[in-house]
């Protein structure tokens, strides 16, 4: 019996060594489950690509996705627990716009270091903004928008529903030297609804909720935010094309890994998030969602974070904003 026990759990610890050894192989990844980690309540703009992409991703490699709901001070929460998960791909975080660009420099002593404790593996989707109008104000395009603004420094009203939409209003300010007032709301819905009201002047919408006001009348569409015209309104002209040269300010959402994690799986799952956002089905559900789609590099997405990063906190420090 002695020996028997003694065989069983010789061998129940070489078929422990032997899955541990397997998942270990980056060659072999995935070998069981993956986690991505949405640092958001479920429903929101960056829990939406993820588990778009996510469901692919399991049809794909035969291996169940999870996604992990972990919400909390604006992000912080859920990066921070990839940043100290085991870099072995197996947990990975959906990060933005405001995780790995604004918070860096919003909140000043984050328990990881934005840059250099990830792995940025590849952007899923961008979501753009549209400049709108109230419909009262005679301008028609930013252009018109700069010389009404500078004749009436300080009058014009501009509202914001967070942090992103709200620096990206400043940013604008700071870019083609105006003077407006931004006004805070508890949300984009709210934001978009006081300039649809007349309460403010302009709003930063998001494509999807502001582009059926737009068709309406409800509202005008002056410009998109992005460095390119969205897929979604590519009627649209951008900002930078529209008079204030250099100006972007679009939100991504992609995926990153903790800093450690094998090139080889890093590289695995780029190619593969590459291949399946190119998929005609995922593709057309990402943008009936209002998300333009990237094909990035890891090291292309590495770049624009770091790009996001100096940009934000430059705009941080002008404006003087702190979180709450």
């Amino acid at each position: 019996m002695k020996i028997r026990g003694l065989w069983a759990a010789a061998l129940a610890c070489c078929m422990s060594a032997a899955a541990h050894a397997q998942t270990a192989d980056p060659s072999r990844y995935p070998v069981r489950a993956v986690r991505v980690v949405v640092p958001f309540a479920p429903g929101g703009p960056s829990d939406l690509p993820a588990r778009i992409v996510g469901a692919k991703l399991s049809e794909a490699w035969g291996q169940q996705v999870v996604i992990d709901n972990r919400g909390g001070a604006g992000g912080i929460v859920g990066a921070e627990l990839v940043a100290k998960a085991a870099p072995d791909g197996y947990t990975l975080v959906m990060g933005t716009t405001g995780t790995h660009g604004i918070n860096a420099s919003l909140y000043p002593k984050l328990a990881y270091d934005t840059i250099n404790d990830f792995a940025p593996i590849a952007r899923i989707g961008i979501s753009n903004y549209v400049l709108i109008a109230h419909p009262s104000l005679p301008v028609r395009n930013v252009r018109e928008l700069v010389k009404l603004a500078r004749g009436r420094p300080g009058q014009l009203t501009w509202s914001s529903g967070g942090s992103v939409s709200q620096l990206a209003a400043e940013l604008f300010k700071r870019t083609a030297d105006i003077d407006v007032v931004i006004v805070p709301y508890k949300g984009n819905a709210l934001a978009v609804t006081a300039t649809m009201s007349g309460e403010v002047s302009l709003n930063f919408g998001g494509i999807a909720q502001s582009a059926p006001l737009v068709k309406a009348g409800k509202l005008k569409a002056l410009a998109v935010n992005g460095l390119k015209r969205s897929q979604v309104v590519s009627e649209v002209p951008t900002v930078a094309e529209s008079g204030v040269p250099g100006f972007e300010a679009g939100s991504w959402y992609g995926l990153l890994a903790p800093a450690a994690t094998p090139r080889t799986v890093v590289e695995r799952i780029n190619k593969e998030v590459v291949r399946v956002v190119q998929w005609p089905d995922v593709r057309e559900r990402l943008v009936a969602e209002a998300f333009d789609v990237p094909i990035d590099t890891p090291e292309q997405f590495a770049a624009h974070i770091r790009l996001d990063v100096a940009k934000w906190a430059k705009v941080v420090k002008q404006a003087g904003i702190k979180a709450e």
